[in-house]
């Protein structure tokens, strides 16, 4: 079993995050990530447009840059970029030169996108989810061949290529390729067919369980072994209900039979749960306000458990 932490890029600061960062790769981290929104994940936006809380948020391209700046050892990744933000050519040259800076240690994480406000927001149409699924299976063909192929050529219902090039490319031979969700049907077979890595955040590990099943068997048709997909969660760390409730309000009842909580013991049963279920990474997932001191008695008393 290995830990990340996703770093929320809402309500916060740059110094904010750039200490973050740095304190999580001292403590034994191997991942940290950033997500990819315009407002915060909590935003109230009207079918308008209209906000009303919760536009205070960082851009995620930029925020990965600074990640792969200002660490030396972790995995810097994106858990996920939203593919009907950016085309995938964007992000492909992006992740080259992010690659690059970071002296080969990026991982890009794509995923169908969700918060209709931001698309509404901004005038971005937000199809139904098969056609922004279809999206995702485009985008992540054309990232792979413009950063793997001397050029490229792709003639799909969203995106083209014609002898595209991206250079130079990746410091990795591979850079990994992961696709964010639990959709048993589509996303999971985008996985079994694409990815190198999959995620999926807030389930209890039964319902991970299950979704392993699920993209095995999706695995078995497409001829790949599952072994060779990376498989995490992203999960939320609260030792006492008190800091639940504090942190998450009304939505504590949702997220609690998902989150780390209790004592040091009760935590690492837990773990070992999504381990017994198929997980391979825990990735404790933060917004802002950052509780530092809590992610550093993780760091002191349930990662030596996990040699």
């Amino acid at each position: 079993m290995r830990f990340g932490v996703h770093s929320g890029l809402q309500n916060t600061t740059t110094d904010e995050l750039r200490s973050l960062w740095r304190r999580v790769e001292t403590t034994g981290f191997e991942w940290i990530s950033i997500w990819d929104h315009f407002y915060a994940a909590d935003a109230t936006v009207g079918a308008d447009g209209a906000t009303t809380s919760g536009a205070v948020c960082f851009e995620a391209l930029t925020a990965h840059t600074a990640l792969a700046l200002e660490t030396r050892r972790v995995r810097c990744g994106s858990l996920v970029y939203c593919v009907a933000y950016r085309h995938p050519a964007v992000l492909a040259n992006a992740m080259a030169t992010i690659d690059h800076l970071s002296g080969g240690r990026v991982s890009l994480g794509l995923g169908a996108g969700w918060h209709q406000g931001e698309f509404a927001a901004y005038g971005i149409p937000f199809p139904p989810v098969p056609v922004r699924l279809r999206m995702l299976d485009e985008s992540v063909q054309c990232v792979r061949l413009l950063l793997t192929e001397d050029t490229a050529d792709f003639d799909g219902e969203f995106f083209t290529l014609r002898n595209a090039r991206c250079e130079p490319k990746p410091l990795q031979e591979r850079l990994p390729i992961w696709i964010g969700g639990g959709g048993e049907q589509v996303t999971l077979r985008l996985v079994a067919r694409h990815a190198d890595g999959w995620n999926v955040p807030f389930i209890t590990p039964e319902a991970y369980r299950h979704k392993v099943e699920v993209l095995a068997e999706h695995c078995a048709r497409e001829g790949r072994d599952p072994a060779t997909i990376e498989k995490t969660v992203n999960l939320t760390l609260a030792w006492t209900e008190e800091e639940l409730r504090s942190r998450f309000g009304g939505m504590a009842d949702w997220i609690r039979p998902s989150a780390l909580t209790g004592s040091t013991d009760q935590i690492v049963e837990r773990i070992g749960e999504y381990a017994d279920a198929g997980a391979e990474a825990v990735n404790v997932a933060l917004r802002a306000p950052f509780d530092v001191e809590s992610l550093d008695r993780f760091a002191a008393e349930v990662l030596p458990a996990f040699p």
